[in-house]
């Protein structure tokens, strides 16, 4: 197979399918992930790491900000921020570089975010909230989605979530992702607001029940497609996150199952083939290739040969001088392996 390089986004006329897409991740969602997570699935929904309007609009690049490769479609811009101007011209600026949605991060809950009004802290604010889906749909005609929790700190109730999401509904929104756990905004550091509060999926399956004109997007601790299809019977799709990157292989599997069409590639060695063209492409370019080869170190995660295949990488990539060949080797060493075994 081959990446395709065309730079048209998905027709936004048609609805964009939400059923199975990859969370944006700060630091890993990087535009070199998301060309390789392609080289896997053609169906998953892509998203960026959060961009935030301060970056877009006050730094001296905001094009390597929206910058994506061409066969990233179809792929959705992340906005961090709070003020409805701002984000208003963030959306116009999302469409223009060719982004097929537009989405609000009320979800991130990390203190330096909250410091400017970004992420989580916004769920205590919902008529900025408002505002910010109003100007955002007032300045581009690509879908506006948002991605929230269901409560903030020690809110335990599910009518916290069921009103939030009740009230932004009334700003035309449709979509909305639905991280299914609390966000503790003092005490707990971002990696633990991940994994400490429970999760309550039966929240996210009753705003749907609640809301059946919303598409409803669940998001939080998924790891398996088998556990997709379970949620996919109570909402309209599924975001998987770490398990999308630390485990890239399970992408491989998504547009059969549950898209039923047919497989991008049959092994793991197809889909890095597929790949080198880009890897080749971006280190003419300047790029490290330790920048490329670090999210592909799960490829072969559980597989013999993996921790061969990441330790290679790990201590040739990083070098300045390290070209494609550094890859070649690893995937040789696997298949070494491999034979052997």
């Amino acid at each position: 197979m081959s990446l395709d390089n065309g730079s048209n986004p998905v027709n936004s006329s048609a609805e964009l399918d939400r059923r199975f897409s990859i969370a944006p991740m700060m630091d890993w969602t990087t535009s070199d992930y998301r060309v390789f997570a392609r080289t896997l699935s053609k169906n998953t929904l892509l998203y960026t790491e959060m961009v935030t309007t301060g970056a877009l609009l006050q730094g001296n690049h905001p094009e390597r900000f929206l910058r994506h490769d061409g066969c990233e479609h179809p792929i959705a811009l992340q906005l961090g921020g709070s003020d409805a101007i701002a984000l208003g011209k963030c959306a116009k600026m999302a469409q223009q570089a060719g982004f097929d949605e537009v989405n609000l991060n009320v979800g991130c809950p990390s203190d330096r975010v909250q410091n400017s009004l970004i992420g989580a802290c916004l769920m205590a604010y919902p008529d900025k909230v408002k505002d910010a889906m109003r100007a955002m749909q007032d300045n581009c005609d690509i879908p506006v989605t948002i991605k929230h929790r269901i409560g903030l700190d020690d809110q335990e109730d599910y009518s916290v979530v069921r009103d939030f999401v009740g009230d932004v509904a009334t700003t035309g929104v449709k979509t909305f992702i639905v991280h299914a756990r609390n966000a503790i905004l003092e005490g707990l550091s971002p990696k633990e607001n991940r994994e400490v509060p429970p999760l309550k999926y039966h929240y996210v399956h009753q705003l749907k029940k609640d809301f059946p004109d919303l598409e409803i997007i669940l998001n939080g601790g998924i790891k398996t497609l088998e556990e997709c299809q379970e949620q996919l019977a109570h909402v309209d799709g599924v975001m998987v996150g770490r398990e999308a990157y630390h485990n890239p292989w399970i992408l491989s599997q998504v547009d059969e199952v549950l898209f039923g069409g047919q497989p991008l590639v049959h092994d793991r060695y197809e889909a890095l083939e597929a790949f080198v063209p880009y890897v080749e492409r971006k280190l003419e370019e300047g790029e490290r290739l330790m920048h490329l080869t670090r999210h592909i170190l799960g490829i072969f995660q559980g597989e013999a040969g993996g921790k061969q295949f990441r330790r290679y990488l790990s201590e040739n990539g990083h070098k300045a001088d390290a070209k494609v060949n550094v890859l070649l080797e690893a995937i040789e060493l696997v298949k070494n392996h491999q034979r052997k075994g």
